[in-house]
């Protein structure tokens, strides 16, 4: 099993299934877009993401025949067992596309035993593409994305805040956390797409990131990019965070720059 060891040859894989799907989806929005209901949270899922979804898993399963996958809306295929797992995010960013807002990604992610050894984020609308591979820094639009420089922090840090789906609205925890990151923070981003806000703090766009209760599908490819850019990411009890194993429940985290991990920790431990 070369290839599946070949993190390069995955790479370029992962990159070109990605831009093929991008062009899908840029494709597919300028037409009548069908909406479902997806669960009982609230979510949705488009004919975009099905179809988004079918050419990445037709590609990545073509390459790497020997490899697990896990895709958001199929679930579980290929092989069971490989050490080498594939996470498939079609479409991160369903319902801004459900709302016509053009703030959407399309993500994968190759982990072996749990840890993400691949990253790849292609943002359909603008045509860039960002790749990380572990141990190897990020590839960006424009090459290698150098580590972002210290961007003051006037007025409080800019932060994303990032929650799976299963959160209910009135759910306590949830409503502290976000009270109090808006009392701290200049501006709170709610993106509903947390591939771009991973990428955007790789790039130094903004200062941290609050996960709480997040999914697995959309997690390891975004978090290897900020992580090998130099962002520090942690649980709330400020141990190191590791999105592994690939199954259960909703995972929390904080991710920021270097330095300022800290703060975010006490923001995190303030709320009752």
């Amino acid at each position: 099993m070369v290839q599946g060891t070949d993190l390069e040859h995955a790479r370029r894989v992962a990159v070109d299934a990605a831009r093929a799907a991008g062009r899908l989806i840029t494709a597919g929005v300028l037409g009548t877009v069908e909406i479902s209901p997806k669960g009982d949270d609230g979510d949705v899922v488009t004919d975009l993401d099905l179809a988004s979804e079918e050419l990445l898993l037709r590609r990545v399963l073509a390459a790497f025949p020997d490899h697990a996958v896990i895709a958001e809306e199929s679930g579980r295929q290929g092989r069971a067992g490989s050490e080498w797992t594939w996470l498939i995010d079609p479409l991160d960013g369903t319902n801004n596309i459900a709302i016509g807002l053009p703030l959407y990604a399309v993500g994968l992610a190759l982990c072996r035993d749990g840890r993400p050894e691949l990253g790849v984020v292609h943002e359909p609308v603008t045509g860039r593409t960002w790749s990380a591979v572990r141990g190897r820094g990020v590839l960006g639009p424009s090459g290698p994305l150098a580590a972002p420089p210290h961007r003051p922090a006037g007025g409080g840090p800019v932060l994303a805040w990032i929650q799976g789906y299963g959160v209910r609205r009135g759910d306590a925890v949830a409503c502290a956390l976000k009270a109090g990151l808006d009392r701290r923070a200049r501006r709170v981003l709610r993106l509903w797409a947390p591939l771009l806000a991973w990428v955007m703090l790789a790039r130094g766009d903004i200062d941290g990131i609050v996960g709480y209760q997040t999914g697995i599908v959309d997690l390891p490819g975004g978090l290897l990019i900020a992580q090998e850019a130099g962002v520090v990411v942690s649980a709330f009890d400020g141990t190191p965070f590791d999105c592994a194993p690939l199954a259960g429940g909703g995972r929390d985290f904080v991710a920021g720059r270097a330095g300022f991990q800290e703060d975010l920790l006490e923001a995190v431990r303030a709320v009752p």
